[in-house]
């Protein structure tokens, strides 16, 4: 040990020795010297500074553009539970017998009569309130009802008219007002943070008069649980201002009813999302903010730079020394390697160097002969220079891994099955109050196509579920098209613990009904899935008996994107486009390798054919 310590210090003393020597019998000029620093450090210099700059600002633009993608998300998630409760509200809203009931008429002194409206009253409510987003509900009547003093679901009207947002509800004139966050006390229940869906209701005999208030109350859960999912950094504040700048909602409650600055309120005014920079107390506040459509709220997240991306801000400073440390090492270090490069001539050694380099780095300069003198620098150099490059072609190659997710996300994401805005809640109540138990099971085969188009979210799904999918699709379709169509399912056993990419055979299975069975106006349709495994890839087809295509229209919706006018002004748009998007995202998911396969024939029907690789679950 002792001994390699003395080798490595002769070592070092031998090249300090040597160049201490070198520039004792070659000094360089100083008109060259400074030539040097004006032509090639202050440029160098200059390059590198602005190189950081612009990379500094691309990396932030990224990480500001990711985090208002969430944001829109987050936005998305809640305008879709707000959009549910109007719908509940809307359902309530239709009762036919809602508005008979709060009227005031000459009955009401009947108990009878009174007894017999708090008990359908009572059922409209307990099954409002059995949906798991509404926390309650409320009713405020005129005094005189008998019911009026109940306190738990019915109120007096006059209990209402001190609350801040009665002017706005009246106003309203019988649309939804949202109320912010406030802080309510239920009897038996305790006290509660709530906002509410509120709607005046008008006497059907004297349009004139208001015969009650509909509330319907939401937890504030339901805003703090989806706003507290964002993974911004601590210090960003994340909160819900209405149309006149006031906060609905914040983690701080002193805040909540109170305005937001002027500055961030005139930024909110300009659009429906989108990013600001404001300067406020001699700092950087980044504001991003998205609209919520039921409400025109503004979902807001703000914070100083450090905050909303200190992610940024270290791969920043890290560039910063790297460049530094890189710079220095470069313009210090390269005048002695090329004087001694001059004074050696190691011609040889350079034709060595440039040899593994041209190599592409396959082999290593530490295969040369040993080096003695200050050559050994430049070698090293060279070699770090090798490391460098393999290491930035791996970074390539993740990002360009990362790339091919996003595509693949972005592809499936565009599928739309076409149900995700149906007003469930809507039919169900029109069923129940018919009675039509046809519509309650087509209401059921709705709820499970639902279930298995979105998954949880989930982008990768079972076969089982896929298949699944296509087959609720159709029993929806054979109750919509009566006797005109069958369909059987011809699956090979065992392919349950294989995964795939969802929304891959249901809109071929659209396409199979709506372009080829139903354009078939003089026979019966037959639809056949069939699905097996063989050598480590998955097979399904998809067959009918319709009226077929052309081969070279085949042979064009595998290979050409759909124009946004073709989509317009073409009856095959729809098969055109889904057939293209899947067999893209096959390619995505499986490899170049994989995809869809057409056969058809004109009047006999089409066969569309899916290979993938099968994957198991985990």
């Amino acid at each position: 040990m002792r001994k390699a310590h003395e080798d490595a210090s002769h070592r070092s003393d031998y090249g300090i020795g040597s160049v201490r020597r070198l520039l004792h019998r070659f000094s360089i000029p100083r008109p060259w010297l400074l030539a040097y620093l004006l032509l090639i450090v202050v440029p160098a210099a200059v390059f590198l500074y602005g190189y950081y700059e612009r990379s500094a600002s691309i990396l932030k633009n990224e990480v500001m553009r990711t985090m208002q993608q969430a944001l829109k998300q987050a936005g998305s998630n809640l305008s879709y539970r707000l959009e549910h409760i109007q719908d509940i509200s809307n359902a309530a809203f239709m009762n036919s017998n809602l508005h008979s009931y709060l009227s005031v008429g000459a009955d009401d002194q009947s108990i009878a009569i009174q007894l017999k409206v708090i008990e359908d009253l009572r059922y409209l409510v307990d099954t409002v309130q059995s949906n798991s987003d509404v926390y309650h509900v409320r009713l405020f009547v005129d005094k005189s009802k008998l019911y009026a003093q109940e306190r738990i679901n019915f109120f007096t009207l006059d209990s209402l008219q001190a609350r801040p947002w009665y002017p706005a509800i009246i106003g309203g004139n019988g649309g939804i007002v949202w109320t912010g966050i406030y802080h309510e006390s239920f009897l038996g229940e305790g006290d509660a943070n709530i906002f509410s869906a509120a709607r005046m209701l008008r006497d059907p005999e004297n349009y004139d008069k208001v015969s009650g208030v509909l509330m319907i109350d939401v937890q504030e859960s339901l805003v703090s649980d989806i706003l507290s999912a964002l993974q911004f950094s601590p210090g960003t504040q994340v909160y819900l201002v209405d149309e006149s700048g006031t906060i609905v909602y914040h983690p701080d409650r002193s805040l909540i009813g109170t305005k937001v600055d002027r500055s961030i309120f005139d930024v909110l005014r300009q659009g429906d999302e989108g990013i600001r920079t404001l300067k406020q107390n001699s700092d950087a506040n980044n504001v991003m903010y998205t609209t919520l459509n039921p409400t025109g709220w503004k979902l807001v997240a703000q914070g100083t730079e450090s905050q909303l991306s200190p992610q940024s801000v270290k791969l920043t400073q890290r560039s910063e020394w790297t460049s530094l440390i890189e710079y220095v090492t470069l313009f210090l270090i390269l005048p002695f390697v090329l004087l001694a490069i001059i004074v050696r001539g190691m011609n040889r050694r350079v034709n060595h160097v440039i040899t593994v380099i041209r190599k592409e780095g396959t082999d290593s300069l530490n295969d040369l002969p040993a080096a003695s003198g200050d050559f050994h620098m430049l070698e090293r150099s060279v070699d770090h220079l090798i490391i460098r490059v393999r290491t930035l072609v791996e970074e390539k190659y993740k990002a360009e891994l990362h790339e091919r997710e996003a595509q693949l996300q972005a592809l499936q994401a565009q599928i739309n099955p076409h149900f995700l805005y149906n007003t469930l809640d809507t039919i169900n109540w029109i069923a129940i109050g018919k009675g039509a138990t046809d519509i309650s099971q087509m209401i059921d085969s709705l709820a499970k196509y639902f279930r298995l188009s979105l998954n949880k979210g989930q982008s990768i799904v079972s076969v089982e579920d896929e298949l699944r999918l296509a087959q609720v699709y159709l029993e929806i379709q054979q109750s919509r098209f009566l006797d005109t169509f069958d369909f059987k399912l011809e699956i090979q056993e065992g392919l349950d613990a294989y995964r795939m990419p969802k929304l891959i055979l249901q809109p071929i299975v659209e396409n199979a009904l709506l372009h080829g069975i139903r354009k078939a106006k003089d026979r019966r349709g037959l639809i056949v899935i069939s699905a097996k495994e063989d050598k480590g890839d998955l097979f399904f087809a998809v067959s009918d008996n319709g009226i077929g295509m052309e081969e070279s229209l085949a042979s064009r919706l595998l290979t050409e994107a759909p124009t946004e006018s073709a989509n317009r002004g073409s009856s095959d748009s729809g098969s055109s486009y889904g057939l293209f998007n899947v067999n893209e995202r096959i390619k995505l998911y499986s490899g170049e390798n994989y995809g869809v396969g057409i056969d058809s024939r004109l009047g006999v029907g089409t066969t569309v054919t899916v290979r993938l690789k099968a994957g198991f679950s985990e």
